[in-house]
């Protein structure tokens, strides 16, 4: 293999002429990199590839309308099958203990021990949309098993997303990029805002605040439950869009780009919009591959909201195998509802546009909600969070858990937060440091590397939040 600064960008592969060999060494890479976790999870890969290469190939030869019928729910139950055992099977085993104790009959389930995959949400859901996209006819199968191998198992949005649909990545997989090194360096310059959010702030300032309100026996005041609960908040974006922005970094250096998963959400008018902005390919795959097969809004009032509440049910119970997720996707769901009622009264007015101060107060109030779903999103259990929320209703001046400089980081950092979204809501980072000096972006990330390697040592860092999932 010749090494040389040849047409292709990769910081892994440069001078591998081959684009054959390129993908095949990435997509080993890929299979390394998770084996690093749990070797023999690996081969839980290795199934759903060959379920879904094998079924989307039979599809498209087979005619006849029950077959295919079988053989996309062969794909699902073999993907949601896996998903349900190794994700849902503890929590399915003591709901059914619980439901049996209230009927009278004693029954204690033997521990299961079941250790879950990471990554594992993701990548089931990534397979199946490749199956479901070749049953509607909205795809042809890949032609290149190599090519289907690495877009299930592509390393750098393996175990937390964004969850990638095929027909944005396997065309991306047919022919070598061309060189570009402006792409590599924003690539890299990625990278260290992802680690920055990550590291920097959801670890080192927000997640000490967090544990203090949601692992502690100290009972929960007004100002310690808002705090640790906007704590969160940041920390869980700061984590989650970390990491998403990292494996878009990533990606771009080996040549490959991959969607965008938020949008400045915490500037959201509304739940709906919310949702346009926050975790956007899974929202987005919820809504094509659950909401509009369900009936979407098509077939009337009641059927809208049933449709509304079971999607995001069904999304918080994907985030995991508690009552608590489930709560918090209900919530959600309710806020859609209570927004779609709301909006159609505001139009029934005559009321179309949005004033300067409607937009604020609608920022404000969403986030404050989405605050209190979040509340079930973080606690252990369901006494927690309802202890949590009672406290958020009560007024007092009693700082509870919290010092007073946490109280003043919880509060800085998330109006930090706040406005920067606010101020960005229409605009991209791209944009924003375009608008900036050379000098101004080069110092600014500077600063950044030099914060991170502060804080490495510190030994703050704590695995990605999404990773449990």
């Amino acid at each position: 293999v010749k090494f040389s600064w040849s047409t292709q960008p990769s910081l892994l592969s440069l001078g591998i002429r081959s684009w054959t060999a390129r993908k095949l060494m990435l997509l080993l890479a890929s299979y390394v990199f998770y084996a690093a976790w749990n070797p023999p999870f690996v081969l839980l890969l290795w199934l759903s590839t060959l379920v879904d290469w094998t079924l989307a190939k039979r599809l498209v030869r087979v005619r006849v309308p029950w077959v295919r019928a079988c053989l996309l729910v062969s794909s699902l139950a073999t993907n949601l099958g896996l998903l349900a055992y190794f994700k849902y099977g503890g929590f399915i085993m003591e709901n059914a203990a619980s439901l049996l104790q209230s009927l009278g009959v004693s029954w204690q389930p033997s521990a299961l021990d079941i250790v879950l995959p990471v990554g594992i949400s993701f990548y089931t859901f990534q397979t199946l949309s490749y199956t479901i996209d070749v049953y509607r006819g909205k795809m042809q199968p890949s032609k290149s098993f190599l090519d289907f191998a690495l877009y299930v198992s592509f390393f750098p949005q393996l175990v937390a997303g964004p969850i990638v649909r095929a027909d944005h990545f396997l065309p991306q997989c047919e022919a070598p990029p061309k060189v570009d090194t402006r792409a590599i360096g924003w690539g890299l310059c990625l990278m260290v805002v992802g680690v920055f959010n990550k590291l920097v702030i959801a670890d080192a300032l927000m997640s000490p605040i967090v544990e203090s309100t949601y692992t502690t026996d100290v009972q929960p005041t007004f100002l310690s439950a808002w705090a640790g609960t906007f704590a969160f908040a940041t920390q869980i974006f700061c984590d989650f869009a970390g990491y998403s922005t990292c494996a878009i970094g990533v990606a771009m250096c080996l040549g490959f780009a991959l969607p965008d998963n938020f949008k400045f959400p915490y500037a959201a008018i509304g739940f709906s919009d919310f949702w346009r902005r926050w975790h956007i390919s899974l929202s987005s795959w919820l809504r094509d591959y659950l909401y509009i097969p369900l009936g979407g809004n098509r077939l009337g009032f009641t059927r809208t909201y049933v449709n509304l509440m079971l999607t995001m049910l069904l999304g918080g119970l994907w985030h995991g195998a508690s009552w608590n997720f489930v709560i918090w996707g209900g919530l959600h769901g309710g806020y859609l509802c209570l927004e779609r009622i709301i909006n159609v009264i505001w139009q029934g007015l005559g009321l179309s546009r949005l004033t300067r101060t409607t937009k604020v107060l609608g920022v404000l109030t969403t986030f404050l909600l989405v605050n209190i779903a979040w509340v079930f999103f973080r606690a252990k259990t369901l006494a927690s969070a309802t202890s949590i929320v009672q406290a958020m209703f009560t007024f007092s001046l009693d700082k509870g858990s919290l010092s007073s400089m946490a109280l003043v980081t919880s509060m800085g950092v998330t109006c930090c937060m706040l406005a920067i979204h606010c101020l960005l809501r229409d605009h991209s980072l791209e944009s924003l440091v375009g608008g900036m000096h050379p000098a101004v972006f080069a110092s600014t990330i500077a600063v950044m590397i030099s914060v991170i390697i502060v804080c490495a040592t510190t030994g703050q860092d704590r695995a990605f939040i999404y990773f449990q999932f």
